[in-house]
């Protein structure tokens, strides 16, 4: 069985105000965002009495490493110390990546279609373009190394992945959730409860 987890999606981005597809394109939290995350942070300060037997660890996109600092510090912890780990960066949306859904099919008529019918097999183009199953490969080889308490900060979609490996939903269920950013995604004794 997995150790406790704690999960958490790095702050707002505008980029996410403009519905545009982030994948893994390098963004920065916004002010929001900036709240969310000490908010979360202060949040986990109440829960976690020893930060000392936690492993901390983020995806390497700036989002989620100023989103891991903000937590840290209202940890009463050194900002930047904590490690990434590119497997927890978000899905690539290959082509799309910076686009809103508008955007594209004004570009495209019907091209989001398919990925809409067809989500977690649906491969944007471009060649770096991952599907949500390609992500959950890429999640999985992370999540079987966890090995002891961890706080780690991540994107959406590898959340939604969680959902698909620890919380048995469909897959295609699993990358419908909307994970929001101002809570915390708790994994201990095999549950999953947002806090």
């Amino acid at each position: 069985m997995l150790p406790l987890l704690y999960i958490l999606r790095h702050g707002e981005t505008d980029w996410n105000v403009e519905g545009r597809l982030q994948g893994q394109a390098d963004t920065d939290i916004n002010a929001r965002g900036r709240a969310q995350a000490e908010r979360n942070g202060r949040r986990l300060a109440a829960l976690i009495k020893d930060p000392g037997i936690f492993d901390f660890v983020a995806s390497p996109m700036r989002r989620t490493v100023e989103t891991m600092q903000r937590v840290r510090t209202q940890l009463g912890l050194v900002p930047q110390g904590f490690r990434t780990d590119a497997r927890l960066k978000e899905v690539h949306f290959g082509d799309w990546q910076g686009f809103t859904y508008a955007e594209l099919e004004a570009h495209q008529p019907g091209c989001t279609q398919e990925r809409a019918r067809r989500k977690w097999h649906f491969l944007p183009p471009g060649r770096e373009a991952e599907s949500y199953e390609i992500l959950a490969g890429r999640v999985r080889s992370w999540l079987d190394e966890v090995e002891c308490p961890t706080v780690c900060v991540t994107h959406g979609g590898v959340m939604r992945t969680l959902f698909y490996w620890l919380g048995d939903l469909p897959p295609e269920k699993a990358c419908e959730l909307s994970i929001p950013q101002d809570r915390i995604l708790r994994i201990a004794d095999g549950k999953l409860e947002w806090l």
